[in-house]
């Protein structure tokens, strides 16, 4: 099985206007596109990657999706693997902040990266980065993410391709200050059935939780008062 379970921590760190940091514990899926991992039925509830929750468009594998997204911006596909770092349905329900797609060459290299947004009105964005050899890439900011945060600016982000340990970095620079970061850190676990037993059990309701917890969060910002930044328009599935 190719198929890897990482449980760790994600953590948000405001760091302007003021100062305030959100952190969850959370286990994070990576696939292999070409292999994804099936189980007895006894644990699809807590397994489910769908097609359907990052591309909209034919019923068709993820990994046609990501060939066609890219053929849109007009690269070829590396020829390697595909691996994805994301989150699963758990009774149906998903919420996945960021999406990572590492489009391999057939020795093993990056060629590129998707880092696939998503948002809390229940749309996304996917950036194309060319990350340096140590997963370093920048983006301008596109997609409107956080009422607190305008869509300005640019992200430096460090993606490297998750091994024994999963360290993932992204950072919002605005006006040459950086006001927003956002880490995902965990360690590497096996993704047998007995390993995603363990780890769903000890995160019950996951996606449902780091929901409801984002939103918490950002009650209590706008109690801070906060600055609000309207959302003026609504990306699906963005070229």
């Amino acid at each position: 099985m190719t198929a890897t379970l990482y449980a760790g921590r994600l953590t948000h760190t405001r760091r302007a206007p003021l100062h305030r940091v959100f952190r969850h514990r959370l286990y994070v899926w990576l696939v292999d596109l070409d292999d994804l991992p099936t189980y007895p039925r006894w644990l699809r509830p807590f397994t489910g990657i769908v097609p359907s929750d990052h591309f909209d468009g034919p019923d068709r594998p993820l990994r046609a999706h990501v060939d066609a997204w890219l053929r849109d911006q007009g690269i070829e596909s590396a020829g390697g693997r595909v691996l994805m770092l994301t989150s699963a349905r758990v009774f149906g329900y998903v919420f996945n902040p960021l999406t990572v797609y590492w489009c391999l060459t057939p020795e093993g290299d990056t060629a590129s990266v998707i880092a696939e947004v998503h948002n809390t009105y229940g749309e996304r964005h996917r950036y194309l980065l060319r990350p340096s050899s140590t997963g370093r890439a920048r983006t301008d900011k596109t997609f409107y993410v956080s009422p607190f945060l305008e869509v300005a600016g640019e992200y430096r982000m460090c993606l490297p391709v998750p091994r024994e340990r999963l360290a993932l970095t992204v950072t919002l620079v605005q006006d040459g200050r950086p006001v927003f970061s956002a880490s995902l850190t965990g360690r590497h676990r096996g993704a047998g059935p007995r390993d995603v037993l363990r780890t769903v059990l000890s995160h019950p309701l996951l996606p449902q939780r780091v929901s409801l917890a984002i939103r918490l969060h950002g009650i209590a910002l706008w109690l801070r008062r906060l600055q609000v930044f309207p959302r003026r328009h609504a990306v699906r599935t963005p070229r």
